[in-house]
């Protein structure tokens, strides 16, 4: 599937932002210029070759800032998307094997959490654990979870209600060869799609939360909280929102723009596994060749 994506030009493009993205997150801190918390006097300045992106209104160099919160950015949106991953899929795959009383208690639970109101359940629960990141992400990555669950119950639903799953039952087969043979096919494309919106989703995530203080003990650097940190001073520096809300909006395009092209590949190859591994159900049995004399 790597080398379908990267055969596309979205496919490429998108890798290209995003490796572009995880560098920043990985090397950024070690790229600043200065200390991104060290004030000075000279605020609100512009840019210059001593800071390329100008001061704040601490004094504080904006450029080093900003790469160093790329690691809390990206890390950030990360863990929401796993989280909402491993919260949402498992269930929802299991839904589809575990009887019905776990069916029932798993989509009540799934409706709950739609129901709940995304941002005030998110501030009561880290008024409770403390304002830190991983709390807040937490807590997103679960209030996230139901599309994955959605997503998987679909795509096992779809697997273990199709006729040659059923032959394959009556024939024998144990659920563990129903999975291996025919379950992943159909459940991980949708789930890769999933994921890569889901991560660009966690950007915009944690920028709004991060830029209404949410997340991050101050004086720590994140992208939302430039955002917050500059409008404030928009006549001085009308500039100053441009890169940050720039790196934001290229790192969910890019994501979606993935997620796309994981869906295209995957709808292509799918639909080609898929018919050959009916044509050989047709002949082969869980068990293997069906006897060579039937009745």
């Amino acid at each position: 599937m790597v080398r379908r994506v990267l055969a596309l030009t979205s496919g490429r493009v998108a890798v290209v932002i995003l490796v572009v993205v995880a560098l920043l997150a990985l090397l950024g801190p070690l790229l600043a210029p200065q200390d991104p918390l060290a004030t000075s006097d000279n605020t609100l300045a512009g840019i210059s070759g001593a800071h390329w992106l100008g001061t704040d209104y601490l004094g504080r160099d904006v450029l080093s800032r900003l790469l160093d919160g790329s690691r809390v950015s990206v890390l950030g949106s990360l863990e929401v998307a796993l989280t909402a991953l491993a919260v949402g899929a498992v269930p929802g795959i299991l839904s589809v094997h575990l009887g019905r009383t776990f069916e029932w208690i798993t989509l009540r639970l799934v409706d709950t959490l739609v129901a709940l109101p995304f941002l005030l359940f998110a501030v009561a629960v880290i008024a409770l654990l403390g304002n830190g990141i991983t709390q807040a992400m937490l807590v997103t990555g679960v209030l996230v979870s139901p599309l994955f669950y959605r997503v998987a119950r679909a795509a096992t639903l779809a697997v273990a209600r199709s006729p040659y799953v059923e032959a394959a039952v009556v024939s024998g087969a144990s659920v563990g060869w129903v999975v291996r043979r025919h379950l992943w096919v159909k459940v991980l494309p949708p789930l890769a799609v999933a994921l890569a919106q889901t991560i660009g989703t966690g950007f915009v995530i944690v920028s709004s939360l991060t830029f209404l203080g949410i997340g991050v003990q101050p004086p720590a650097p994140t992208w939302g909280g430039l955002l917050a940190s500059d409008l404030g001073y928009l006549s001085h520096r009308p500039w100053s929102p441009v890169v940050p809300a720039l790196l934001i909006m290229a790192t969910v395009w890019a994501c979606n723009l993935l997620a796309d092209a994981i869906r295209d590949v995957s709808g292509e190859a799918g639909r080609a596994l898929l018919n050959n591994r009916k044509a050989r159900a047709g002949r082969l049995g869980p068990a293997g060749p069906a006897p060579a004399g039937g009745a």
